[in-house]
């Protein structure tokens, strides 16, 4: 997992403290997950040194890489720890992901912006280095890192974690005349978001990418909430069992959907070439799922016909793609009630009353059910081994993650019910409630003694509750 620091992320919104830091690495490294910060803006002359001192603090931590943009950092005395070459570098060549594996880079994310073959020729041309590339989420209009627009109209540089976000702005399309150009429908380009891309999806080519030479796959999710972060990585978490073995046992009450998170449709990019759609030029928010159509509006009344399956509920937030019959915006409100296929909806459409003549594609941005049921639980299977000691007893817990065990020093008492003494020995050790682990193969090797059921219990919560 990625995060940032309490400064100098390439997100000056989205920082964590220390202390939040250090909590994030022991519940991390609980389930075998690293934890990469970013450290990934460039820096002025007198940042340099907070920049290394905050790389040290993070280092203590126990962070396991940085993420890093301003090369002259590594000019400075940091500690030990695992480099990775920013997106923000522009990685995009053969030739440049080089130089940052000789100058010690251990991975380089690349940019969004590559196709398949070319991630498959910088994979050909530097095998020794570890490729990042991105999977889903937001794009940004320009290459990562030589974004300038926002720096330009707002002093607000991207490569300093402030970009203003000039992309997802609405916009006036002017030919050499400065008159306005029409669209495909004729209509003027007045107000569109021309530069707000959709949102990245590479979930079907998942294996084509680790086929390329891609060892890690990046999901953006920064200033995302807990409901897209759960949707989302469970998605890519079934996509990648399909093919990848995984070491954890996860139980889910919903069925993972990009859709139904925050999501602005969907494109690959140039994964295979220029692909259309990339942008939408209706609104840079949310769109959610395509659920059907507006046949009718009046006031706050809509007639609809839903896609098959499609229940609407109360709170459900909806999203009609108006087009030309709302100036080319977007019109989004919530649902108030439902009867048949009329729906009644939390505000007037005052200023849009001219009559539907063609059905406006309708979309659920919100869907209340979904979220409310949204719940991952995620559990490691350890081997337990409870063996005889010449003194007492040994008991070890092993994961892929984690080897914890203890010797106990104890009487031996021989069991007078041998068969009910190995089966509370069995019960009481494998009892792993609320704890990360489930049992998964439990080994006896000792004789049928009888050891009190207070004491197994005590003998096991000292061991799960260590510290990897």
């Amino acid at each position: 997992m990625y995060i940032g620091a309490p400064a100098f992320g390439a997100r000056q919104a989205a920082g964590n403290s220390l202390e939040d830091l250090a909590e994030v690495v022991t519940y991390a490294h609980t389930y075998g997950v690293q934890v990469l910060v970013t450290l990934n803006t460039l820096l002025h002359d007198d940042e340099y040194a907070q920049a290394v001192a905050l790389a040290h603090a993070l280092y203590k931590i126990g962070v396991d890489a940085l993420i890093v943009q301003d090369l002259h950092l590594l000019d400075f005395d940091l500690p030990p720890i695992r480099l990775h070459a920013s997106t923000q570098c522009d990685n995009r060549t053969p030739e440049h992901v080089a130089q940052l594996r000789d100058m010690g880079f251990k991975r380089a994310v690349l940019a969004r912006e590559l196709s398949i073959d070319e991630i498959r020729a910088i994979h050909q041309a530097v095998p020794d280095i570890e490729l990042e590339a991105f999977v889903h989420g937001a794009l940004c209009v320009s290459y990562s890192g030589r974004c300038y627009i926002s720096e330009v109209l707002a002093n607000r540089s991207a490569n300093r974690g402030a970009c203003a976000q000039f992309c997802r702005m609405a916009y006036d399309l002017l030919d050499a005349n400065g008159d306005e150009v029409l669209d495909e429908q004729g209509q003027p380009i007045h107000q569109r978001y021309l530069l707000s891309l959709q949102d990245l999806d590479r979930s079907a080519w998942l294996q084509e990418l680790i086929d390329a030479g891609v060892t890690t796959f990046k999901i953006e999710g920064r200033l995302k909430d807990a409901d897209y972060v759960t949707n989302i990585t469970a998605y890519y978490r079934e996509k990648l069992d399909a093919f990848c073995h995984q070491h954890s046992v996860i139980s889910r009450s919903f069925t993972p959907n990009p859709s139904k998170t925050f999501h602005r449709g969907a494109t690959d990019y140039f994964l295979h070439g220029r692909t259309r759609p990339m942008a939408n030029w209706n609104t840079p928010k949310s769109t959610g799922e395509y659920i059907g159509e507006v046949l009718e509006a009046r006031g706050n009344t809509l007639r609809v016909h839903l896609q098959e399956g499609v229940t609407l509920h109360n709170g459900d937030g909806l999203l009609m793609a108006n087009g030309e019959w709302a100036n080319g915006e977007s019109t989004g409100f919530s649902v108030n009630g439902v009867e048949g296929n009329i729906v009644k909806i939390n505000k007037a459409l005052t200023n849009h009353q001219s009559p539907i003549t063609n059905p406006i594609p309708l979309y659920r941005n919100n869907d209340v059910e979904f979220t409310k049921n949204l719940h991952s639980e995620r559990r490691i299977p350890v081997d337990i081994v409870f063996r005889e000691t010449e003194n007492g007893f040994e008991l070890s817990y092993r994961s892929s993650f984690i080897f914890h065990h203890s010797f106990f020093i104890y009487p031996k008492e021989p069991a007078k019910n041998e068969a009910k003494a190995l089966e509370t020995i069995r019960t009481q050790l494998s009892k792993l409630g609320d704890t990360p682990y489930v049992a998964r193969e439990i080994t006896i090797e000792s004789k049928p003694y009888f050891i009190p059921i207070s004491i197994l219990n005590e003998w096991r919560r000292q061991i799960i509750n260590r510290q990897s």
